[in-house]
């Protein structure tokens, strides 16, 4: 891949190591700081809204005005939004940096990092190893997200052991998530011109920067955006805050369940290529997927905090080998300069499914009789996702000799 491909390998291990690190104390801390589960769901659901606009707004032109420039515009966000985080506690503040700015409740990626990179990175492999490329691409994310986890909820555990309240110990945590954000910016500035999309000056470009494949990345962003809204209602930060109130689990105990439920999901990710060459991609993404949704409605049902963490660990060890089949199946079904856009519109429709769940969890969670409902909604509505994504796309197979299906 030469310095560029590493370099983008680089940033997503900074990036999710920061959103782990964040995402396991966000809702504490947020609660910490005076807000009502209410005010929570409805901030959880402006951040990932905000997120929204400005990935459609940066995505949707970076093929034409640089890969680069707008990855440091994305890069400045999370900066923004981290320093904001860690110097109020004011409600509508809070809500300016969460709409504005980059923050991650679920752990996993959010603005328009992942669909640039993986356009840059399709740029800079070939067809053939674009899955593998893009599993080991998940990978390294899952391992620094739950690295992230880890050091986020262990560095709560520490100060709050020390003495320090446990609103100063999170937002230490918030702090190093806007250092993190530095250390990005600096590593997209080396980034080379390899990672810039070709020109094309004979394709319409549409308002969404599509042309030919405007038709099946719609159809591809409705399912998507069903699968991420059924997500959004257990997203990390919420299943923390969920083990914390049903189990009264701890910062530290929180961190390490997460450390590895993501080092399990990096590996099921990393095993994803090889099942797509054997089975296909759209085979892939479906048949790994209702099982780890089965085993996530199970979680609530589990009557002590190990079966439930055994229940979730399980489930996490097969749940994220779509995410390297679904991001290949994406790049191989529209054209080299639509990629950035194709990404975009799609991860766009990805987390306004995910915006919007939040805002009823919150109530969910306020209420002991609905608190493990969630998890019904959220595995259930995959399943129902799961099964529409292969009646309509069995058939419909990418143009790539190593990629059936």
């Amino acid at each position: 891949m030469g310095l560029d491909g590493r370099l983008l390998f680089a940033t997503r291990m900074v990036r999710l190591f920061a959103y782990g690190f964040l995402s396991v104390i966000l809702v504490l801390y947020l609660a910490a700081a005076g807000l009502s589960n209410v005010q929570i769901g409805l901030l959880l659901t402006l951040t990932l809204v905000g997120d929204t606009l400005i990935s459609l707004a940066i995505t949707t032109s970076a093929d034409r005005i640089g890969r680069r420039r707008m990855l440091l515009v994305g890069a400045a966000l999370m900066v923004f939004a981290g320093v904001l985080f860690a110097l109020t506690r004011d409600f509508f503040l809070l809500l300016a940096a969460a709409t504005i700015g980059v923050i991650s409740p679920s752990g996993n990626e959010v603005g328009p990092f992942l669909a640039l990179e993986q356009a840059a990175l399709s740029q800079i492999v070939s067809d053939e190893r674009r899955t593998y490329v893009f599993s080991w691409y998940n990978l390294v994310g899952s391992f620094t997200t739950a690295l992230g986890a880890l050091s986020g909820g262990g560095l709560a555990q520490l100060l709050q052991n020390r003495g320090l309240a446990p609103l100063a110990s999170y937002r230490f945590v918030i702090a190093g998530y806007a250092l993190l954000g530095v250390v990005l910016l600096i590593l997209f500035t080396q980034l080379g011109a390899r990672v810039e999309a070709p020109r094309s000056a004979s394709a319409p470009v549409s308002r969404l920067g599509l042309h030919r494949s405007r038709g099946i990345v719609i159809k591809l962003s409705a399912l998507f955006s069903l699968d991420a809204f059924a997500g959004g209602f257990v997203v990390q930060s919420i299943m923390a805050y969920w083990f914390h109130l049903r189990f009264g689990v701890q910062p530290a105990v929180l961190g390490s369940i997460f450390f590895g439920a993501n080092i399990l999901a990096g590996v099921s990710a990393l095993t994803a290529a090889r099942l797509a060459s054997r089975i296909g991609l759209i085979n892939t993404m479906v048949f790994t997927h209702i099982p780890s949704n089965l085993l996530l409605i199970a979680v609530p049902l589990m009557p002590s905090l190990p079966l439930a963490i055994a229940v979730l660990l399980l489930r996490f060890s097969i749940s994220q080998m779509d995410v390297p089949t679904r991001q290949s199946y994406t790049m191989a079904v529209v054209g080299p300069d639509e990629r950035s856009a194709a990404a975009g519109v799609t991860g766009i429709a990805r987390t306004t499914g995910a915006a919007l769940a939040p805002v009823f969890t919150g109530p969910m969670l306020a209420n002991a009789l609905l608190l493990n409902f969630p998890f019904f909604l959220a595995g259930g509505l995959k399943i129902v996702y799961d099964l529409l994504l292969y009646f309509n796309f069995r058939r419909s197979r990418p143009s790539e000799r190593s990629q059936p299906g």
